[in-house]
């Protein structure tokens, strides 16, 4: 079991980070059934339970479009999300699930912080809210928001893979264990091990020519360089030379010989 403080105050909106198939949306639905219930009169199955009463429960969930209006999936988000912005009050009850994940990365993110914001700030529709991302940089709001509090599904990791606690314990998740979930799912192991390669130069930054990410493991014969080689012709010669040279007993003077004669080589 797993409890849940929501009021207008210090636990206004909780932002809710973890890995997929942790439990995040399990956990906002049964808030959200568990206020209904309790509201018209019916048994709730908690060990105690005090829910104040509610003008309306908004939710955006789960991930569908269209096609009749010429919505794409997002289109349907952006609209649901619109319609919470401008109906939530400060007595109704908020359930956001991973707004901003049919777009760009920097485009969601900022989507995502901007509607938290104004969940937060916005006195007329500051909601009691339980927001579910994987856009960890929406816990540095805990920060500078104090209503806003972190809370994660608790995980832990053995021989390379994820155990699901199904707990909410207080800070943000580290991980999202994306390629962990895939791997449940079934996916190829050699998809998984290329993720985890292009995963780790993500992580170090690690970019190319252009700036572009080292994504890529090109296996095409690179093409021979404009420049011209350093040693020229003479260049096995200087190698044979400088393999033979015992670097340790080389004096100073030894040393400024050799690249006298390696110079006269080129």
């Amino acid at each position: 079991p797993n409890d849940t403080l929501l009021d207008n105050g210090e636990n206004q909106l909780i932002i809710i980070t973890g890995p997929n198939m942790a439990g995040k949306s399990t956990f906002m639905r049964q808030v959200a059934l568990i206020t209904l219930m309790a509201q018209m009169g019916s048994f709730v199955p908690a060990e105690k339970a005090r829910i104040p009463l509610v003008d309306r429960i908004f939710t955006r969930v789960g991930a569908s479009d269209n096609l009749a209006r010429g919505h794409s999936t997002f289109m349907v988000e952006m609209m649901e999300s619109a319609a919470i912005l401008r109906g939530a009050t400060a007595k109704s009850l908020v359930i956001l699930d991973e707004i901003g994940r049919g777009t760009s990365t920097f485009d969601g993110v900022s989507i995502a912080w901007a509607v938290a914001e104004f969940l937060h700030d916005n006195k007329l529709h500051a909601a009691k809210t339980l927001f579910a991302t994987h856009y960890h940089e929406l816990t540095e709001l805990a920060v500078t928001r104090p209503g806003v509090k972190n809370f994660n599904i608790a995980v832990r990791e053995w021989n390379e893979r994820i155990i699901f606690l199904r707990k909410i314990v207080p800070g943000g998740a580290s991980h999202s264990y994306g390629i962990q979930v895939a791997r449940l799912a079934g996916i190829p192991q050699v998809v998984i091990d290329r993720a985890k390669e292009i995963l780790l130069n993500l992580e170090k930054g690690e970019y190319g020519e252009g700036g572009v990410p080292r994504l890529a493991r090109g296996k095409k014969t690179p093409a021979p360089s404009p420049q011209l080689s350093l040693f020229g012709a003479a260049e096995e010669m200087i190698r044979e030379r400088l393999r033979s040279v015992e670097v340790a007993t080389l004096t100073p003077l030894e040393a400024l010989n050799l690249v006298d004669e390696l110079k006269r080589m080129v």
